[in-house]
């Protein structure tokens, strides 16, 4: 126990022995509740302070440095100090949702929340997509936002209400929403930190990451058939198309994987209901009801495949349109009605062990152009899912095209524009543990997109089903692993007891299995850095359609399934995922996960040395150049415009050419719509047929035959203007064309034709650039 001594001021008395450990005394008997009070402090997770600062300004520390609060400290005094501490370093929070771990590592780090609720919030926290729907087709009646919360001042007795009623007022620093759309996105400044991005529908919608994820190969040297299912939105049409025609070649390649199973089994005879119910999925023992298919099957179908393998060498390249079709919609139908009488109903085909050499053959040339060719299978199930829900709203599998095309199908009450439905190639061969169906959930944070800066948790968890794996049955309690479907059914009672009841593991307990079975090394070679891979491809694809706002984060939630071969396969990217604790793995794990995020997105801003729990940075990218201005791309458009010729009448004249005395004439006339206003009566000026106007010398710059031309200099004065000539048509003009004959001028222009320019150039009074003729320009 610490021990304080009290220092008092010096006094003119002296006082007894009793008197001065008074103050000691007192502080001793106190100690207890205050130790009391510091533990309440804490547990509600409010930042240790100290108090004796201003409070007890006679009392000094002796072997601490702080000293406790006192016993009876008004909550409401420490509420405000704790407040306006808060909005000082711009520490105010709100949060929509139940995210109680978020909500207390904040206030850990001294933040204070302005209450919110979110407008038709439920209790129970799921995942959803990023674009807000509900389960009557598609549309939610309300968009989710922000209002604030009615709390009483009296009514709350607790310290953090008290303090969030006292920000009620102040901006917030810090959003963590269900939805982006809870908030105002667009009018967020920079300080203001929110856990979404816009556009992200690219990737956190079934239908945006199926359309997007083919153009990877422009991003990287990568092939997005090597880790997610081919997938086609069924509702476009040109989708749908394709989508038939890779369930035709499909169902042709089964055909052959078939007679290849049946004769690599050791048993050729068609007739064993042993054989056939083992490869058919058959329960009928009554070889009499078994149906007997031609040969021919088998040569369509290999001819379907010769032609696939043409199609990826580009052979058919020189073929007409009409002609590179394989078979007749006809052929095509007789060719699914016997595949579904061969694989579902147990029909067999006579002489298939004739075909086996050659349909091995090619389709080893399949299996090496078509990395998906082992997760097809014989039964060509596909799974149906909406284009942008979640938590497994809606998805089911099917096995035959017209049931698929049925489901797809608008009606009036769903019509056309809310069906974006996606069709996917699933899983025939997916890897089993003890018998049953799982998938992984694998979390990373994205900090920025420009530079795009990935996070990757290192912990994950696995998701299983409650019944056990059959392609048989395509109920979704076998099929669809997600825990929002799961918790509706009972675990199986035939399913192995080595499983948990609660259908969850951590990927530690995985990788234990693992290790039980000699496969330690699988984790991580194949399937941890192959989920690292897959992230960072999506993450290029999609980084351009994603708008990169500063101070802005998101968690994303991605699943895989693993193949037989241990290799991971993307199904899809959730944005906002789930961290309710409904098993006891995800209340480990996801609170673990969100108080990591909490260290990366805060602390690590103001210190890059930080812990960061379990989160390892998977991808930064350079910083992307801005592209250079090309000022090329500015285009002014217009019309030329036109001065008057009065007011450029006096920019027109080109006094070198009298000073010239070049000969002009006197019959042109052409000119004369080019007069100007008469400015003086005694000269009279001739227009020639140029672009300029030349007008004669006046009287005073005369000169005769056999003297030398002499210009008088004429100071410039800019502030008169200057008297131009006129220009005058008529009997005046011919008059003064005649004196100037007389005078011979035009024989000393002749004979001089160089001495006026030089002259010109010797005369430094006139500004001769600004009498020289100016020629219109277009003004644009």
């Amino acid at each position: 126990m610490n021990t304080f001594q009290a220092e008092r001021k010096p006094l003119l008395v002296p006082i007894d022995k009793e008197t001065k450990y008074e103050g000691e005394n007192r502080l001793t008997k106190v100690e207890l509740p205050l130790q009391k009070f510091l533990n309440i402090t804490v547990d509600k997770c409010l930042p240790v302070v100290s108090f004796h600062q201003g409070m007890f300004p006679g009392l000094t520390p002796k072997v601490v440095d702080e000293l406790p609060p006192p016993p009876k400290i008004d909550k409401y005094k420490l509420a405000r100090f704790l407040t306006e501490k808060a909005v000082r370093e711009k520490k105010i929070f709100s949060i929509s949702g139940p995210y109680p771990v978020i909500r207390n590592s904040l206030r850990k780090r001294g933040w204070v929340e302005r209450k919110y609720l979110l407008k038709n919030d439920s209790h129970e926290h799921k995942e959803d997509g990023n674009e807000t729907e509900c389960d009557n087709g598609g549309k939610s009646e309300s968009k989710p936002a922000l209002r604030e919360e009615e709390i009483p001042y009296n009514t709350s007795g607790d310290i953090h209400d008290i303090m969030s009623r006292l920000v009620r007022n102040e901006e917030t620093f810090f959003y963590w929403t269900i939805k982006r759309d809870a908030v105002d996105y667009y009018s967020l400044h920079s300080d203001q930190m929110l856990n979404h991005y816009a556009r992200t529908g690219s990737f956190t919608t079934k239908i945006g990451v199926c359309l997007h994820m083919r153009n990877l190969p422009w991003y990287v040297s990568a092939n997005p058939n090597a880790f997610f299912p081919r997938c086609y939105a069924i509702c476009i049409d040109d989708e749908k198309y394709d989508f038939i025609q890779d369930f035709r070649k499909t169902a042709a390649f089964s055909i052959l994987k078939w007679v290849v199973d049946l004769d690599m089994s050791d048993d050729h005879d068609p007739s064993s209901t042993e054989s056939l119910d083992k490869k058919a999925g058959t329960t009928d023992s009554n070889e009499s009801n078994i149906k007997e298919l031609p040969g021919e099957l088998i040569e369509m179908a290999l001819k379907v495949s010769e032609t696939y393998l043409q199609q990826l060498e580009h052979a058919d390249i020189d073929f007409d349109a009409e002609k590179s079709s394989v078979l007749s919609d006809t052929e095509w139908d007789k060719l699914i009605e016997q595949y579904y009488s061969l694989i579902h109903e147990g029909a067999v085909i006579c002489n298939a062990g004739s075909y086996f050499i050659q349909c091995q053959k090619i389709l080893h040339k399949i299996m090496l152009a078509n990395p998906q060719h082992d997760i097809d299978g014989l039964h060509n199930i596909w799974i149906i899912k909406p284009g942008a829900k979640s938590r497994g709203r809606e998805i089911v599998c099917k096995k035959r095209l017209q049931d698929i095309l049925k489901l797809v199908e608008p009606t009036d009450q769903f019509p056309i524009k809310d069906h974006k439905w996606v069709v996917q190639k699933y899983i025939e061969s997916p890897l089993l543990i003890y018998d049953t169906k799982f998938d992984i959930r694998q979390w990373f944070l994205v900090t920025d997109w420009n530079p795009l800066t990935v996070w990757f948790y290192k912990e994950s968890y696995l998701r299983f089903s409650t019944q056990r794996f059959s392609l048989n049955d395509l109920h979704s309690s076998i099929h669809l692993c997600n825990n929002s479907i799961q918790k509706n059914y009972k675990n199986a009672t035939d399913r192995s007891s080595q499983l948990p009841y609660h259908n969850m593991w951590s990927s530690s307990k995985f990788q234990e299995y693992l290790k039980k079975k000699g496969l330690g090394h699988v984790w991580n070679n194949i399937i941890y850095p192959s989920m690292k891979k897959n992230i960072i491809y999506t993450m290029k694809v999609v980084q351009d359609q994603v708008e990169p706002r500063r101070s802005s984060f998101e968690l994303y939630g991605a699943d895989f399934i693993l193949g037989d071969d241990f290799k991971p396969w993307l199904i899809e990217i959730n944005s906002s995922p789930t961290m309710f604790p409904s098993t006891p793995v995800t209340s480990d794990l996801c609170t673990q996960v969100q108080e990591d995020t909490i260290k990366v997105v805060i602390d690590r801003r103001h210190d890059k040395t930080c812990d960061i729990g379990k989160y390892e940075l998977l991808w930064r990218q350079p910083m992307l150049e801005i592209p250079p201005f090309n000022p090329t791309d500015l285009l002014v458009e217009g019309i030329s415009v036109r001065r008057l010729k009065k007011h450029m009448s006096a920019f027109n004249f080109n006094f070198l050419e009298p000073l010239m005395a070049m000969p002009q004439s006197t019959t042109n006339q052409e000119n004369k719509r080019e007069s100007m206003t008469p400015v003086n009566d005694k000269q009279n000026p001739r227009v020639k047929n140029r672009n300029s106007v030349s007008c004669s010398l006046p009287k005073t710059l005369k000169k005769s035959q056999d003297k030398d031309v002499k210009v008088k200099t004429v100071p410039k004065r800019l502030a008169k203007p200057i008297d131009f000539p006129r220009i005058v048509d008529g009997p005046e003009a011919s008059s003064f064309t005649d004196k100037k004959k007389n005078t011979g001028m035009k024989e000393s222009s002749h004979q001089h034709g160089n001495q006026g320019a030089t002259c010109s150039q010797k005369m430094p009074s006139l500004d001769w650039a600004l009498l020289q003729p100016s020629t219109e320009t277009a003004l644009t």
